[in-house]
């Protein structure tokens, strides 16, 4: 009888780690609810580029210096939480076209150890 409650606890526990390894590196599927198996097309959709995009509000543009102060949700490709922050800009014509209180869409990237805002938008 103790060597059948062994080998169950055995069975159990093994059940319970395999499962443990499978929920770590299984992939979301079209049959779990709210996933799907698709991925980006390589070309980028405007709907998934758009989700690159966070939202801001300008709080100072310094043309100057050419750079940005943006009051920002989360930048999720920098794991970054949000805050109100300076940023350098890529193109410098970006500055022109932006003023205070606007609110924005925008991607910054770390470039160079510096991160740049190289792409924004009117959050419409």
């Amino acid at each position: 009888m103790t060597n059948t409650r062994i080998a169950l606890l055995a069975f159990v526990a093994a059940l319970s780690f395999a499962g443990a390894a499978n929920a770590q590196t299984s992939k979301p599927t079209a049959d779990m609810p709210g996933m799907s198996e698709k991925a980006p097309a390589a070309g980028g959709s405007d709907a998934a580029a758009a989700s690159d995009l966070s939202e801001g509000e300008i709080r100072k543009v310094d043309k100057d210096n050419k750079k940005l102060t943006i009051k920002h949700g989360p930048l999720k490709n920098l794991d970054m939480p949000g805050m109100t922050m300076v940023f350098g800009v890529k193109d410098d014509a970006m500055l022109d076209k932006l003023e205070t209180g606007a609110k924005i869409r925008f991607q910054a990237e770390k470039i160079d150890g510096k991160i740049v805002v190289t792409k924004i938008e009117s959050a419409r």
